[in-house]
């Protein structure tokens, strides 16, 4: 990762907002895996910047949910219990099913032929056996859906929250059988978004999220 410069210009107040985008950055993508501990002087080093704004940082990124601080130790990664894990994915499920019922009155026929350009890369990912390239689609085609739904506050909440757990839903081995349910719900979802039908959209949109349930909480090892 570049380090982070604060720059001719930039105000130095604002560093630490920086620092939080590229540590969440971190977290969501599995670098910093849950219960990892922040290493302060490995972050310092990388981003190029001194202890003050990277403490900063990991202050917000606790009122986040996205760490948790240690007295006198730090802090660390946050772990989900399976049931914070079931309750956000059931949440996660209802943000996304009403992105697909409002994408369904304002998304475009570009935007459409985008998210079918997404899918027919997928779908070449998926036949390859090539899973980072699969989820990393997969993830965009989800994130188009939302931003189509023109609603910043829905995409607001459903950042702040999907990132938590943004590794497992995109990142973990599936079978064979997970992976060709997950192609035929994406193309009925392509169906449905042509079709403008936003309640169909946003019934099997809250299923294939509930239907990650069980791969999310396994990749946690999360209990009780």
């Amino acid at each position: 990762m570049n380090k982070i410069e604060p720059g001719i210009g930039i105000n130095r107040r604002y560093l630490h907002d920086e620092v939080v985008d590229r540590m969440r950055d971190l977290i969501r993508s599995g670098e910093l895996e849950p219960r990892a501990r922040i290493n302060e002087g490995e972050l310092t080093e990388r981003f190029g910047i001194s202890r003050t704004p990277l403490r900063e940082a990991i202050k917000i990124l606790a009122t986040e949910g996205l760490l948790e601080l240690l007295p006198n130790r730090g802090a660390r990664v946050a772990s989900l219990s399976q049931a914070e894990i079931e309750e956000m994915i059931e949440v996660i499920a209802g943000l996304e099913a009403t992105a697909a019922d409002l994408a369904c009155r304002t998304i475009t026929d570009e935007e459409i032929a985008g998210i079918e350009d997404d899918h027919r890369a997928m779908v070449a990912a998926w036949k390859a056996g090539d899973e980072g390239a699969y989820f990393g689609l997969n993830r965009a085609i989800h994130e188009a859906i939302m931003a189509a739904s023109r609603n910043a506050t829905l995409a607001s909440l459903y950042a702040s929250l999907s990132g938590r757990i943004q590794r497992s839903r995109y990142a973990v081995h599936q079978t064979a059988e997970q992976w060709a349910r997950a192609v035929s719900e994406h193309e009925r979802m392509i169906e449905l978004l042509h079709l403008r039908d936003g309640e169909a959209l946003a019934v099997l949109m809250r299923a294939h999220i509930r239907a990650k349930t069980p791969v999310i909480v396994e990749n946690f090892g999360a209990t009780g």
